[in-house]
């Protein structure tokens, strides 16, 4: 793979980590008194319409029907362990846990895909990436200011999505070698869009629609929009880079959703999370390497003439 391809996918997984750290701080507004589980379908359903407008754009609906029958069944896989189960378990684990253990058990997902990257893929993991997964998880602990003192069963439902999330990664960035990043992440939103549906009819909270106003549209709108920026850079920056390497970039998000609020919240950043900011950018930076982090600045003109 040229250098150039490794800066792109480097870019676009950065593009990521800003989308992320966005969707976070404006999904914490259009969550309020809004059913989790319904919200988190019409968004993903809505992501999966504009990938299917995309796919459209770009010519490349027509290979869907291209698509072998062990290709639809690794998208079937990835919308299953990817775009439902794992959104339906976080959702209830953070109900039932606090939002700093919920948000510091999900940020451990680099550590599962690196190991799973290693034995699945051979995805070589360097010292220095054991060093920066370190740095990372002490930056986590400073950030999100907390402690872990046990795991309840809301940290073990968040964990398992986590875990979850993790092999859904691996099996993408696999399936990344034959298929369009635009297919596998039409693959996770739309498919995953249909187990929950399924969850939803059975378990009757379906009937949340009826009691949806304009105003939970209009951010179902935002957020559907911003999660499909968030899966076509993603996807299609992990068709580029290691995906132990792609998980470790994501992490910038928390500090980018804290300066989002310090903005326009007036929180300020207090001393212990300041100091979390800097392990996890120098973590996130020794990871990647300055050297490569410097070659995608420079090339970065030339990376967005590239198509993908």
């Amino acid at each position: 793979m040229s250098n150039l391809s490794e800066n792109k996918g480097i870019a676009l997984v950065l593009s990521t980590a800003v989308i992320s750290g966005f969707a976070i701080f404006i999904n914490k507004f259009g969550v309020a008194e809004f059913n989790p589980y319904l919200f988190t379908f019409l968004k993903n359903l809505l992501a999966a319409a504009f990938l299917v407008g995309l796919l459209l754009g770009l010519k490349e609906f027509k290979n869907l029907k291209k698509l072998t029958k062990k290709d639809w069944l690794i998208l079937t896989i990835i919308g299953l362990v990817g775009g439902s189960i794992p959104f339906l378990l976080f959702f209830k684990g953070l109900s039932l846990t606090t939002a700093a253990s919920g948000a510091f058990i999900h940020k451990t997902m680099f550590i599962y895909v690196a190991i799973l990257a290693g034995v699945f893929l051979k995805e070589k993991i360097p010292g220095q990436l054991l060093i920066a997964g370190a740095l990372l998880l002490m930056g986590n602990l400073y950030f999100l200011k907390f402690l872990p003192y046990g795991a309840g069963q809301g940290d073990l439902l968040v964990l398992a999505a986590t875990a979850f999330w993790a092999v859904e990664n691996v099996i993408s960035k696999y399936t990344l070698r034959t298929l369009s990043p635009r297919i596998v992440a039409f693959g996770r939103m739309g498919i995953g869009s249909i187990f929950i549906l399924l969850f939803l009819i059975f378990s009757g909270n379906i009937q949340a629609v009826s009691k949806l106003t304009p105003l939970h549209f209009q951010w179902i709108l935002i957020s559907g929009a911003i999660l499909f920026g968030y899966v076509t850079t993603w996807y299609t920056g992990l068709k580029y880079i290691n995906v132990s390497t792609a998980t470790v970039i994501l992490l910038l998000g928390s500090p980018i959703t804290s300066l989002l609020t310090f903005i326009f919240q007036g929180q300020p950043f207090s001393q212990t999370q300041l100091i979390g900011a800097v392990l996890l950018v120098s973590g996130v930076a020794l990871a990647i390497g300055l050297q490569t982090i410097w070659q995608t600045i420079k090339r970065l003109p030339r990376i967005l003439y590239v198509r993908s």
